[in-house]
């Protein structure tokens, strides 16, 4: 728990709530343990849609197609989002989530790699003026160049997940030999966003850490 949990469930309580469809598939996904965007992070999530305005989404990691969803119902109507999935168990339950949700023609769901499918994307001339970063978290540092790429000027990459439980001020050696790895490459990450030369990033504490990057104007 990054901050106060009384707070943050106070914070919680106050949010405005979801649709019906989004309250059920949330429901499923907590009941088989798949993980999808806090309640903190919904809220989140939904203001900066609201100013920003999005028409292009891309999602990295859509797992059942929940926060897919959520972007599709406070984007403009006339916004196109491309979500990206590498599991298969998770690909047909995402898919029968956006048929319940009336989203099929809104939402195109990718199956692979996303370090394949993205310089495809890149290839094809696809770029975005919203990306949302929700994949593994060790491979956030690899993706993260051609990711800038498909931005446009003035885009947005929302980082999901960058704090790590608040692990990630710990020493490499207090975290469990199992998480070194991902522990490492998302300190490499935040540093490489904050520092990155085409970005402007706030680092967050939304969620599990959230970190908003603007691609500056001049490309």
């Amino acid at each position: 728990m990054i901050i106060d949990e009384r707070l943050l469930t106070y914070l919680n309580s106050l949010d405005a709530g979801n649709s019906p469809i989004l309250d059920t598939i949330e429901k499923e996904a907590l009941a088989t343990d798949v993980p999808i965007v806090r309640k903190d992070m919904q809220g989140f999530l939904k203001m900066l849609l609201a100013i920003k305005q999005p028409k292009r989404i891309l999602e990295v990691g859509c797992a059942v197609g929940f926060s897919a969803i959520l972007m599709a119902e406070h984007a403009p109507v006339d916004c196109k989002i491309t979500t990206i999935e590498n599991w298969p168990p998770r690909i047909p339950i995402a898919r029968d989530n956006f048929a319940r949700a009336n989203r099929t023609e809104q939402i195109t769901l990718l199956e692979g790699d996303a370090g394949e499918l993205l310089p495809e994307l890149l290839k094809q001339g696809a770029h975005y003026d919203w990306i949302f970063m929700d994949a593994a978290k060790g491979q956030y540092p690899i993706l993260l160049p051609t990711v800038v790429d498909l931005l446009e000027p003035g885009g947005v990459l929302i980082s999901d997940n960058v704090l790590f439980d608040g692990e990630i001020i710990e020493s490499r050696f207090v975290v469990t030999r199992r998480n070194r790895t991902i522990h490492k490459r998302m300190r490499e990450y935040l540093y490489t966003l904050t520092h990155h030369e085409k970005l402007t990033t706030s680092v967050l504490t939304v969620g599990d850490g959230t970190a908003v990057s603007v691609k500056s104007m001049k490309g």
